[in-house]
């Protein structure tokens, strides 16, 4: 059984240490918390360079000790603390900036209330999981054969056709009924490959709807997206070697991830609300009247700065946005203004919990929105690597990882 080593603080008394046990659980995993004697606490804490107030925050500490000093064996690390606490959130990024630069440990952090549900941390820990035991897996450079991936999302389903690590065929459409999304969208990258599907030796599907979609295919593998994503983004991008750093603004939630030789080893995932999405993007394209398709070369002529819109929230946004027409300003700004709040609330929820690596790869469907890639520009300072297809990384992931069930 996979263990993940919790390093939290206020689990017990919030009521969620069930609802984390049962998340891992469900992927075949066990939480563990590293052993630690009275006496170790406060030497770890010393080491450590910081002294917390609170006494749980330095038992998290000591326990990040025990494993960066392999103390205690572990498989993966799951560090949490509660939203509402600035100095845990503190100690919850410097203990997880310490355990990796210590261990090799795949990591994710977490933020969580009291009414964080196993369903919220599913995919987090089946992403630690599957880290954990198709390491091979993700490290694998070519695709061979002749396989599909189909990445059944939120708001678009995808399917992409790769033979021999060449794409041959790919289709897109809105995401409506899963299963009849799904069989269009491989029915038309199947006919742009010009190959049956009784040809095709394995199918991989991703996204929210993988596991009906999977089901409905016999799909040889069915897996969750932040680790099909991130195999998807490296190839596209023909950065498998070295690290990387990919960001996905995807249609009701975002990614961010980091990556060493293909394998992701810190992620982070959604936020606080729809408002740093592509969601919120479809939102001011509708009420601007403009298709979303137009809505980064609006952006690009507009300025920013002219507006204060914050997505912290998609209501408070949209309120900014409808004040801001009413004051005059132009629908450019406006759009301009909306990339921009996306770009920043990511900035300051999803990489504040990672350390950003070089080169930066920008992937999903707003990715496609120029002034989304130029807003991100902005925040990050350096142009993020956009990769052909790269709306297609969860199809290309899926596709690509299917073909390691080819073998034997």
């Amino acid at each position: 059984m996979i263990k993940i080593a919790q390093l939290s603080c206020g689990t017990e008394y919030s009521g969620v240490q069930a609802e984390i046990e049962k998340a891992a659980s469900i992927v075949g995993a066990k939480m563990v918390a590293p052993d630690v004697d009275l006496k170790d606490i406060d030497a770890a804490v010393e080491e450590f360079g910081f002294s917390p107030s609170s006494p749980q925050l330095k038992m998290m500490i000591a326990r990040a000790v025990q494993l960066a000093h392999k103390r205690y064996d572990a498989d993966a690390v799951f560090i949490a603390s509660c939203f509402r606490c600035a100095e845990g959130a503190l100690v919850r990024n410097e203990i997880r900036r310490y355990v990796q630069n210590h261990t090799r440990l795949p990591v994710v952090t977490y933020s969580f209330t009291e009414r964080t549900k196993s369903g919220q941390l599913l995919t987090r820990m089946e992403a630690l999981v599957t880290i954990v035991t198709r390491k091979d897996l993700l490290a694998r450079e070519r695709q061979v054969g002749l396989t599909a991936g189909i990445d059944s999302g939120s708001t678009t389903t995808k399917a992409m056709v790769i033979r021999d690590n060449e794409v041959i065929g790919k289709y897109w459409l809105p995401t409506a009924e899963v299963v009849p999304s799904a069989e269009e969208a491989l029915e038309n990258a199947l006919a742009e490959a010009g190959v049956k599907l009784s040809e095709v030796e394995a199918i991989g599907v991703t996204g929210y709807g993988r596991f009906i979609v999977g089901k409905k295919l016999k799909a040889k593998l069915v897996q969750e997206e932040l680790t099909v994503n991130s195999k998807g983004a490296v190839w596209l991008a023909d950065r498998q070697k070295g690290e990387a750093t990919i960001i996905d603004i995807g249609g009701m939630d975002n990614k961010a991830i980091t990556v060493r030789d293909g394998i992701p080893d810190n992620f982070t995932m959604g936020g606080i609300c729809a408002g740093a999405s592509g969601r919120f993007l479809e939102i001011v394209a509708k009420r601007l009247k403009v298709d979303i398709t137009e809505l980064g070369k609006l952006a690009d002529a507009g300025d920013y700065r002219k507006i204060n819109m914050n997505s912290y929230c998609s209501i408070f946004g949209i309120q900014d946005l409808v004040t801001s027409l009413a004051e005059g300003n132009s629908i450019e700004d406006v759009a301009s203004a909306a990339c921009h709040s996306v770009a920043e609330q990511i900035y300051e929820q999803q990489l504040q919990e990672i350390d950003i690596r070089q080169p930066v790869i920008q992937v999903g469907g707003t990715s496609l929105i120029s002034g989304m890639v130029t807003a991100m520009k902005d925040i990050l300072g350096q142009d993020p690597i956009v990769p052909k297809n790269s709306q297609y990384i969860g199809a290309a992931g899926a596709a690509l990882l299917a073909s390691g069930f080819l073998e034997g």
